[in-house]
């Protein structure tokens, strides 16, 4: 078979060296496999002139609802490739599907849909697997998810699930509920990376939790306690909790609203880039101009964020990839340092390092071009232009 290559040059490769000038970087089918200095000829090589533009790897969403109008609950793969296409747009390369909180049997058909969207991908962001957000979440921190269907974990439920399919790679719970310690052990010998989420929990519970499994923190900040009193004495919260548990992985909302910009810069300087994954826990609202209402009337777009509808809590921001850079440097985080928070981390987090999160000899051709300003330029996923405006 023919082989393609691509061959990027005069742009500012982002590498785990640092930025790297004056050189091009050679994609053959869908990995890269030169980024060098010294120039090669390639016969039939489609050069693509960066024109000083920055060229970095992908980003990878851990923690993604929906996009372009549809949300990965209606669980049907015209809804999977409708949010791939539209967060690709943006600079996403990769994205677990996240499902809020739901009947199983929805749980059940976005397990079929995944499958088969994962061995059949199209013109966008490769879905990686699913991430489950539900439904074993304290009702007490709720927040955006539907209270209804909120519950301790049901050995019998998450059992048969997991037995299922091999597409979940992510589950979010609250380890203060009866059974989660049970569950996270369980999930983790699945190789599910298991997530706390939507929690009151206090420092011994989440110790207890770090070591039953919970290695990540979802949307850290959002849903969960912090100091605070109660009577005359005041107690940790989860927060806090977290902060002393070193190696705990965590996750932000970098839409700068969910957590504020002073937040993310206290945020890096405890946790640093190494353990922050940059997520956006986008809803259907992201890259999408049509009428939310006429979608699902429980939510409103208001202040650059999605709401419920009567404002009582977020419901789910409305970010994609270039909004989570360019709110980190707002928070005078290096951008060399953002990037590996939207790239390298997440893949580290999810084990999939060994293909995606830097640009390397050998990995998969995750590439993103963008200006000064954050505006994407273009994104190749595995090798292939997904989007241009070049």
């Amino acid at each position: 078979m023919h082989k393609q290559y691509i061959k990027l040059i005069n742009g500012r490769i982002f590498s785990p060296k640092g930025i790297l000038k004056d050189h091009y970087l050679l994609v053959e089918d869908h990995k890269i496999t030169e980024i060098s200095n010294h120039n090669m000829e390639v016969p039939d090589a489609l050069i693509i002139d960066a024109k000083d533009h920055y060229i970095a790897p992908g980003c990878i969403d851990l923690h993604l609802h929906g996009g372009g109008g549809h949300d990965f609950t209606e669980a049907t793969p015209e809804a999977f490739y409708a949010i791939a296409r539209a967060h690709a747009k943006q600079g996403m390369t990769s994205i677990y599907a996240t499902l809020a909180a739901s009947p199983k049997e929805t749980f059940e058909r976005a397990i079929r849909t995944c499958e088969t969207v994962m061995v059949n991908p199209k013109d966008g962001a490769r879905i990686m697997g699913l991430h489950l957000e539900g439904n074993y979440l304290n009702k007490k921190m709720c927040g955006g998810q539907d209270p209804n269907h909120l519950y301790p974990p049901d050995p019998n439920e998450y059992k048969e699930l997991l037995a299922s399919t091999g597409c979940i790679k992510r589950w979010s719970a609250s380890p203060e509920l009866e059974g989660a310690f049970e569950f996270g052990r369980y999930a983790t010998r699945q190789g599910v990376l298991v997530s706390l989420a939507h929690t009151t929990a206090d420092y011994s519970t989440v110790k207890e939790a770090y070591d039953a499994g919970f290695k990540h923190v979802t949307h850290f900040y959002n849903a969960m306690t912090g100091v605070h009193k109660v009577r005359e004495f005041k107690h940790e919260g989860t927060i806090e909790s977290i902060y002393l548990m070193d190696d705990m992985t965590v996750e932000l909302v970098t839409d700068g609203i969910h957590v504020p910009i002073p937040i993310l810069k206290l945020v890096h300087k405890i946790k640093g880039a190494g353990r922050i994954a940059l997520v956006t826990d986008a809803m259907f609202a992201a890259a999408y101009s049509g009428s939310v209402e006429d979608i699902d009337a429980r939510v409103i777009v208001e202040d650059g964020v999605g709401k419920l509808a009567d404002r009582s809590a977020l419901a789910s921001s409305i970010a994609t990839a270039d909004r989570m850079i360019r709110t980190m440097l707002l928070a005078e985080i290096p951008l060399v340092e953002v990037m590996r928070m939207t790239s390298e981390t997440p893949a580290k987090i999810m084990g999939i390092e060994d293909k995606k999160g830097t640009l390397e000899k050998g990995k998969d051709a995750d590439i993103i071009l963008f200006d000064k300003d954050i505006n994407m330029k273009a994104t190749f996923v595995e090798g292939k232009c997904v989007y241009s405006c070049l």
